[in-house]
């Protein structure tokens, strides 16, 4: 999910210029399997100023209205294209070409398995699964202080399941709709609804795109990700717990709204855990790719929207009720495409671009320099020993994560491919998917809500909070080093 639909990875691209610029190294250097290093050659500025460039207009999209996809496909293809243009002056036809190849099936697994996710996401929503959830949770009468946690806990758990997208923009339409004239608790509880739902992708590898990055390279287990429920538990209730205590003590205005769910709701929720199941079984026991599994689990979908179609009798009012079969008509049939049209596009051609100028940087030779400060020398110059030696760097991704979007931060770590322990792989899992909590602009959660709840979640409202957020961060990372020592 950073989705995380989670967006900015300044930090790697900024250490890999300042490295690239003072790190001396042979520009022209080529090894036997035909790499040539341009890490000191003007190919290697000009694509890293193409870069900063993209990612600037990308943290820009909020005042531009540029949408973040265009800046960095613009600039893969450029910086592919010199780059190739350099191996081609050398008489090397076939390096860049199979680069690029890796990159787009990196890409084409990551691609799929998000557009089905999202597809049965946006079948949910259309059948008013979150809305049922929403009013269900309003006309309870929950306190303010009850529904900072209930929203929070509900943000939790179901991160793992859908994105932390979805999950934060769900409850903060719960709290706008029962305390939207409490200006404190509209903004406390959006900065703890973004660090839960954070913390919830990060034990699943369905939870964020990082986590799903991670298992779809086969680094770490699918049953192995649990290892992080407990740290993840504490990066959300450490900081909720200090903000408890400035949550109003105050009772919202009750509401008698209802909502009931669409006809096959609850058989479209089935079969997207039956998707999972696909998927996952599909990996662990079949050893093929879980995108297989899941684009296996659409067509489990377009049967059943076949079906919907075929049945669908349209009612005069969406409000009517068939007493007959307890389910709610509505006025336009299931259409499968329209809920796969309705997939997050520019999200998902933003993450070719990044991925691609990523792989661009590493063809250079700006991941290897990076690779070495961040997983040797750092270590080295602590004196720490080999199983511990990646930990300051892991640590630091997650505050790279906060200042840019957790997803290329990952995928540059995994281009780096660091040989570490399942211990540290965890680690960096961990601190990539919470890391974005610090600020709001660290993930898509946290900018998404920013402009929903416009005015009384902030930047500035977030950061005074930062402080009690990095206290739950560091905790979950020394609990993790505690309870999964013996894997490290």
């Amino acid at each position: 999910m950073a989705q995380k639909h989670d967006m900015t990875l300044f930090s790697v691209s900024f250490s890999a210029l300042l490295l690239g610029l003072f790190l001396p190294e042979n520009a022209w250097a080529s090894t036997a399997g035909g790499f040539i290093d341009l890490t000191n050659h003007a190919v290697g500025y000009i694509a890293l100023f193409l870069f900063v460039v993209a990612y600037v207009l990308v943290m820009a999209e909020e005042f531009t209205h540029l949408r973040k996809s265009k800046p960095v496909i613009l600039a893969a293809g450029i910086m592919w294209a010199i780059v190739a243009a350099i191996y081609v002056q050398h008489g090397d036809i076939h390096t860049v070409e199979a680069a690029v190849r890796h990159n787009l099936l990196e890409y084409a697994e990551l691609f799929l398995f998000l557009l089905v996710a999202m597809t049965y996401i946006n079948a949910m929503d259309e059948r008013a699964v979150f809305d049922a959830l929403r009013s269900w949770l309003v006309r309870k009468g929950f306190n303010y202080r009850q529904l900072f946690w209930i929203t929070g806990w509900i943000a939790f758990f179901l991160s793992p399941v859908a994105d932390n997208l979805t999950t934060a923009l769900l409850m903060c339409a719960v709290i706008l709709a029962v305390g939207a004239d409490n200006k404190k608790f509209v903004g406390l509880s959006c900065i703890n609804i973004v660090v839960a739902a954070n913390a919830g992708g990060a034990f699943s590898p369905f939870g964020d795109i990082t986590t799903l990055m991670v298992w779809q390279k086969g680094t770490v287990g699918f049953w192995t990700f649990f290892l992080l429920f407990i740290p993840a538990v504490v990066n959300f209730t450490v900081p909720a717990a200090i903000m408890h205590f400035a949550v109003p003590q105050e009772q919202p205005e009750p509401s008698d709204e209802t909502v009931a769910m669409k006809r096959g709701a609850v058989v479209i929720m089935c079969l997207f855990l039956l998707t999972i199941i696909t998927a996952v079984s599909f990996h662990n026991f079949l050893h093929i790719p879980p995108v297989l599994g899941m684009m296996t689990g659409l067509a489990y979908l377009q049967f059943f929207g076949y079906y919907l179609k075929k049945t669908h009798l349209p009612k005069l009012d969406m409000g009517d009720f068939n007493k007959d079969q307890g389910v709610v008509g509505d006025f336009v049939p299931f259409d499968i495409f329209n809920k796969i049209a309705r997939a997050e596009w520019d999200t998902l051609l933003f993450f070719y671009g990044i991925i691609l100028c990523v792989g661009a940087l590493g063809q250079i030779g700006y991941l290897a320099i990076t690779s070495q400060v961040m997983y040797t020398d750092w270590g080295a110059t602590l004196g720490l020993s080999d199983a511990w030696s990646a930990t300051p760097a892991n640590v630091m991704v997650g505050v790279f994560s906060a200042i840019v979007d957790n997803i290329p931060v990952m995928f540059a770590v995994l281009s780096m491919n660091p040989d570490m322990s399942q211990g540290q792989w965890l680690l960096v899992t961990l601190t990539a998917g919470v890391g974005g909590s610090l600020l709001s602009i660290g993930s898509a959660a946290g900018v998404a809500l920013m402009g929903q709840a416009r005015g009384k979640y902030t930047f500035f409202g977030h950061l005074k909070w930062t402080p009690a957020i990095a206290v739950g961060y560091i905790a979950s990372v020394l609990v993790h080093i505690w309870i999964n020592g013996n894997i490290f």
